[in-house]
């Protein structure tokens, strides 16, 4: 279980990213305030949870724009 969340927070490189761990943040913070409205009758701002889905998506288009790097030895 361990690895499996140390893999979740690498890049195509294989490095720890601080993109991967703010798109993880934003997920644990949109179940938490969609559990909150759901079962808990919470208000959070709409505005609030479109700004969380909307940085998610942007984190995830910038990832699949991302290209793995080669590095060449002569």
């Amino acid at each position: 279980m361990k690895t499996f969340f140390q893999q979740l927070l690498k890049d195509k490189n294989g490095c720890y990213s601080l993109r991967e761990l703010a798109i993880a943040l934003l997920l644990i913070a949109l179940f938490t305030s969609w559990i909150a409205k759901q079962f808990f009758q919470h208000e959070v701002p709409e505005f609030m949870f479109y700004a969380f889905a909307s940085l998610i998506g942007a984190g995830c288009f910038g990832y699949s724009l991302e290209k793995k790097t080669t590095s060449e030895t002569n």
